[in-house]
């Protein structure tokens, strides 16, 4: 090849990439119909951004995690199908102080026939003393195959509560059901159990997630109980967890005039999944999803343009499987156009579904001079969704 011909080559070559370059870069600006549509939209509706999300690879925001001060975590979600009558499926002895426990169990019997069951969770006081417990926070969930749903529901009602000023009292060597509602549900085939819980306690216990038949009290069927299922290893994971809470800190200040940027958690690789230890085999566990975990996030911001903020999420994993095709999650968010708050995701529908769709789920307005604003949130992964949930803020003329 001639130079000349190499010349030309090589800038046929530097256009053709700045063109490239050019073109995505206009592609992450919203058109106007987009920005109209985040302007009048409602916290937590659905928007319809015109695949403007997953036709984009946007600037992902760095961050660190601090793991905080917090309850012991205990998640029981490996076997989730329970496929014999009667066994418990969970069992980990916690010390005296706070616990977190999240029961995410189905009912899988259907050999010889699918019959009705139920799921409960007990503990039992193994100390010299009597056991005081006391709850801080509580969600339980109707049984239902509605998965979406309660997940969703679920992290509301968790959010939402307080603590309560009831003590209960366990003698040494007794058992009490940890969720009264539990005791009282009957479980259908295929009907999942979620139940997500705060509290402490003064004495070392043993909690215990059983599946009986729905006349026998939780305590009683512990006493005759001895089979602990194995760990499948193909779900969330179950054991005891030493992580239950981070504080995010995003590194520097993001400024709308750089454009769109995203954060992503619980995707396995960049944030990966919390270690822990399964109580039955002494093994090390692992939390795939870090469901339950909650991630306190703290952000710097600043409109060097004048543009407002966009926080959105979206389903990015839609068309991997027939398990992606829907998303549902609630989160707490700081003031921004709407009010501090607990907000469904989404608000106006039970999931988000394809690429297009986008939830809302708050604007920022810009600092009347350019000044640097914080945002907060709490995000915990939602159940029965597929990871990772990116959140997305997207620069916003709201003039």
């Amino acid at each position: 090849m001639k130079n000349s011909d190499k010349n030309s080559f090589l800038i046929l070559t530097v256009l053709c990439v700045m063109a490239v370059f050019s073109s995505s870069l206009h592609a992450q600006e919203l058109n106007t119909e987009q920005t109209n549509r985040i302007k009048n939209a409602k916290q937590g509706g659905i928007l319809y951004l015109d695949n403007f999300l997953s036709s984009n690879k946007f600037t992902e925001l760095n961050y660190k995690k601090v793991v905080l001060p917090g309850p012991q975590f205990i998640i029981s979600d490996d076997p989730e199908y329970i496929r014999v009558p009667e066994a418990i499926a969970l069992r980990e002895a916690v010390q005296p102080g706070a616990v977190r426990l999240y029961v995410y169990n189905v009912n899988g019997v259907k050999e010889p026939n699918k019959i009705a069951r139920k799921i409960t969770a007990v503990i039992k006081n193994t100390g010299t003393g009597i056991m005081h417990l006391r709850m801080l926070k509580y969600a339980s969930e109707k049984p239902s195959g509605n998965y979406f749903q309660i997940g969703k529901q679920g992290l509301a009602d968790y959010f939402a509560s307080v603590p309560e000023n009831m003590t209960r009292s366990v003698k040494p060597g007794e058992a009490i059901a940890i969720d009264e509602k539990l005791e009282k549900n009957s479980v259908n085939y295929d009907e999942l159990v979620h139940g997500f819980y705060e509290f402490v306690i003064d004495q070392p216990g043993e909690i215990s997630v059983i599946q009986t038949d729905p006349k026998t009290p939780g305590p009683l069927a512990l006493k005759r109980i001895k089979t602990v299922l194995p760990t499948s290893h193909n779900n969330a994971g179950r054991g005891l967890f030493g992580v239950s809470n981070y504080q995010v800190i995003t590194g520097g200040v993001l400024d709308t005039k750089n454009g769109v940027t995203e954060i992503i958690m619980a995707d396995g690789k960049k944030d990966p999944w919390v270690k822990g230890v399964e109580g039955g085999s002494g093994d090390q566990a692992e939390l795939a999803g870090n469901y339950g975990v909650m991630y306190h996030v703290k952000m710097k911001w600043k409109s060097s343009d004048g543009k407002g903020l966009a926080l959105v999420t979206w389903n990015s994993r839609s068309g991997d499987s027939q398990w992606c095709g829907g998303m549902a999650a609630t989160m707490v968010v700081s003031k921004g156009k709407f009010d501090q708050g607990i907000i469904k995701l989404p608000s106006d529908q039970l999931v988000t579904k394809g690429a297009q769709e986008a939830i809302l789920i708050q604007v920022f307005p810009p600092s009347a001079d350019g000044a640097e604003q914080t945002i907060d949130f709490t995000y915990s992964p939602p159940g029965a969704s597929c990871l990772p949930t990116p959140l997305v803020f997207i620069p916003v003329d709201l003039k």
